[in-house]
């Protein structure tokens, strides 16, 4: 996933939204197949917070050309939101650097649209992205060292 994320960030840079948003959603969907492999509760809440992630981000870009894109994308971030809480992974590590990759991403979408002459995106994008990376990283590793690993693939 943090390599898929380094892969976007250059991407984005290099090759615009549509190939770094690419690889984002690319690690999205990793992290989404590690947290169901260690799921710890019913997956409704992620379906919810994926849903409301998608909406959020399809309402902000005032380019609505752009709308059905950023939706996308967005519910593969809330998919990653959602199934990290409902992930065996610690909610004050995990679950917020997820919500956080939420709150970073739907800030660069209101760039696009209802902030896009405000200082707050500038202010807060690299902050909650730096910040929810390093959450993540922190929380997954450190959880599985202690544990011994996911169900599906035990460290020795």
């Amino acid at each position: 996933m943090l390599a898929l994320g380094a892969a976007g960030d250059v991407l984005l840079e290099t090759h615009g939204f549509t190939l770094g948003g690419i690889a984002f959603l690319a690690g999205h969907l990793a992290a989404i197949a590690l947290y169901l492999r260690n799921r710890r509760a019913p997956l409704w809440p992620a379906v919810g917070v994926a849903a409301a992630t998608a909406v959020a981000a399809w309402a902000l870009p005032a380019d609505r050309g752009a709308a059905p894109g950023v939706a996308l994308y967005a519910a593969g971030l809330g998919a990653m939101a959602g199934t990290a809480l409902t992930s065996r992974f610690p909610l004050g590590t995990v679950g917020l650097g997820a919500l956080l990759f939420v709150v970073s991403d739907l800030l660069i979408f209101a760039r696009m649209g209802p902030l896009a002459d405000s200082i707050v995106p500038r202010l807060f994008v690299w902050p909650t992205y730096i910040g929810a990376q390093a959450l993540i990283a922190w929380g997954v590793v450190r959880t599985l060292a202690r544990r011994g690993g996911t169900k599906a693939d035990p460290l020795p």
